[in-house]
């Protein structure tokens, strides 16, 4: 799929620039629900990729004793 080849923020300009269509009013409304199922795949795939980013973060912490401790995110939060 073409959009795989493309990076993250190029991918999320493509949602923006479909919101800003669908802002526009200029599009009539078997464009617009095209268009919105579009972004909402666009966005669903850009969350999955988020979460997956989030799970694989590591956060190293330094205690007040000076020891450092490490923990995913999902545990830090």
């Amino acid at each position: 799929m073409e959009n795989e080849k493309l990076t993250f923020e190029e991918r999320l300009k493509q949602v923006e620039a479909l919101t800003q269509q669908l802002e526009s009013g200029k599009t009539g409304l078997e464009e617009s629900m095209k268009l919105f199922e579009a972004g909402m795949q666009q966005l669903s795939s850009l969350e999955k990729e988020l979460n997956q980013a989030q799970q694989l973060l590591t956060v190293i912490r330094q205690k007040s004793d000076g020891t450092i401790s490490e923990t995913t995110a999902t545990e830090a939060q």
